[in-house]
């Protein structure tokens, strides 16, 4: 999608502190970090939000997402103490780009209940 800001990332047309990439994903770091890791993992296709993710081609986006989020943590030391991967679908969750994204947040105690 064409104005959308991560699909701008993942396209290399913004800047980003990528972590790593596949065919299917980026994972590059917040700009805005709730912890002192905080790395967000998009699909490189557009997909607005978990609910667009449907069928069976959208299931297994999402298992290559958290399968992919999991390597991640791992790649960031984060499997010690434990870490969060969270994603959120629309406004009253905190959704601000309308683009798939998961969190992956660690790096220090994260409290429960998150909100």
């Amino acid at each position: 999608m064409a104005e959308c800001l991560f699909c701008k990332v993942a396209a290399g047309e913004i800047p980003a502190r990528i972590v790593t990439r596949t065919d299917d994903a980026v994972a590059f770091h917040d700009i805005d970090p709730k912890a002192p890791v905080h790395v967000l993992v998009i699909p490189t296709r557009h997909v607005p939000a978990v609910r667009a993710a449907a069928g069976p081609e959208g299931e297994q986006l999402l298992g290559r997402l958290l399968a992919f989020s999991a390597a991640v943590a791992t790649e960031l030391g984060l499997d010690a103490r434990g870490y969060r991967i969270v994603t959120n679908t629309g406004p009253d969750a905190g959704q601000s780009v309308d683009h798939l994204h998961l969190h992956v947040l660690g790096g220090r105690h994260l409290s429960w209940p998150p909100g």
